[in-house]
């Protein structure tokens, strides 16, 4: 009989640790409006990141290999697109009262600067609706985050680099996601050679072994990182979420190639730093720190931790210098 008890005690605790398990994709529907955007779960873990000598189409500043703890997460499941992204531009669902949201952080909407108009298109006719978004400076990315954040009550920031070669590799060590087969890349990404010269839907093409779209192609993505060409020399054992806090406004880095790169760009390891010369066309004087001009192929992606950081840390992530 006691051990009937003990059994019947046992399912019960289950249950309840299994109820209380929210870990899984969710969708957030943005209060006031009709859009609404998908989070994919990533269990944290150790990592090979960078990639080996010998792989096709390497560059210097991806090793060498080293390994990587990252602690679990959320990602986007698609590329933050031009409808919610211009959400965040035009402000106007800042004083709609969400009843419903997040009680996880509070931020003051109010208290957040937001992106200035564009002068131009900044489309340049490719398309909208469902599109991802471009153009957006790291500094912008950074603002729509807490921006999301303040109106959702869930904190969301950019991917450090490390967590997206992660949610990227999606438990591989091979060239892309989906192996080393360079003639598969097709099925998976938006790239040069099958683009048609602009950057197409989201979540039009297969998604990685975790569920996540458009890792490689599509738009290359801003991370949280300054880049540093030797960064992963200086790193010894196993790193714990490492994080180039960024301290000048170029180069930072961007990941997963773009629809006008070949498919050496789009290799999960792969890196590429942001340049000056993508505000060249900017006619403002001084030069907008909202948009790039001349960055067509860049727009990002979201994540948000699983354990919520301090305020100093939450913080941390989302102060941008320019």
């Amino acid at each position: 009989m006691k051990v009937r008890n003990l059994i019947a005690v046992f399912i019960i605790n289950m249950n309840f640790t299994i109820s209380q398990d929210s870990f899984v994709s969710y969708n957030e529907n943005i209060n006031g409006t009709e859009y609404s955007f998908k989070m994919i779960p990533v269990n944290g873990g150790i990592f090979q990141m960078g990639s080996l000598k010998n792989e096709v189409g390497r560059f210097i500043d991806e090793g060498p290999v080293n390994r990587v703890e990252v602690s679990s997460f959320w990602i986007g499941a698609y590329e933050v697109t031009w409808e919610l992204y211009e959400l965040f531009v035009q402000r106007s669902i800042d004083d709609i009262v969400n009843n419903n949201k997040s009680d996880e952080i509070s931020i003051d909407v109010d208290a957040i600067s937001g992106a200035t108009t564009p002068y131009t298109d900044m489309t340049f006719g490719m398309g909208s609706e469902g599109f991802p978004a471009i153009c957006m400076t790291q500094l912008a990315a950074s603002k729509f985050c807490e921006w999301l954040s303040a109106i959702t009550g869930n904190y969301y920031r950019l991917p450090t680099e490390a967590e997206w070669e992660y949610a990227c590799k999606a438990g591989t060590n091979s060239k892309f996601s989906f192996g080393d087969d360079v003639g598969l890349l097709n099925e998976y990404a938006w790239f040069s050679e099958n683009s048609g010269e602009k950057y197409q839907k989201v979540g039009t093409k297969k998604p990685n072994p975790w569920g996540i779209y458009d890792m490689h192609g599509n738009v290359s993505e801003w991370t949280l990182d300054q880049y540093i060409p030797a960064a992963y020399f200086k790193r010894k054992g196993v790193s714990k979420d490492p994080h180039e806090i960024a301290v000048k406004e170029y180069p930072r880095v961007v990941r997963g190639g773009s629809w006008i790169d070949n498919p050496d760009k789009l290799r999960s390891s792969a890196r590429t730093a942001s340049n000056s010369k993508w505000k060249k066309r900017d006619p403002q004087i001084p030069k907008s720190l909202w948009w790039h001009t001349d960055a067509p192929f860049v727009g990002f992606r979201i994540v948000r931790p699983k354990e919520l950081p301090s305020e100093e840390e939450r913080k941390k992530y989302w102060i941008n210098p320019s």
